[in-house]
């Protein structure tokens, strides 16, 4: 049985367990120039 008093410490790859690719970084700005494009677009057409 674990203690309550004692803490358990887990790091933070083994807590996430995954990896973090950082497609994000890339997918954002991306679809953010594609919305400003696309509204530009339809506004002066």
């Amino acid at each position: 049985m674990v203690d309550p008093q004692k803490p358990i410490h887990v790091s933070k790859q083994d807590a996430r367990a995954g990896s973090t690719p950082h497609v994000t970084r890339y997918i954002l700005p991306i679809s953010l120039v594609l919305v400003i494009v696309i509204f530009a677009y339809l506004v002066l057409r």
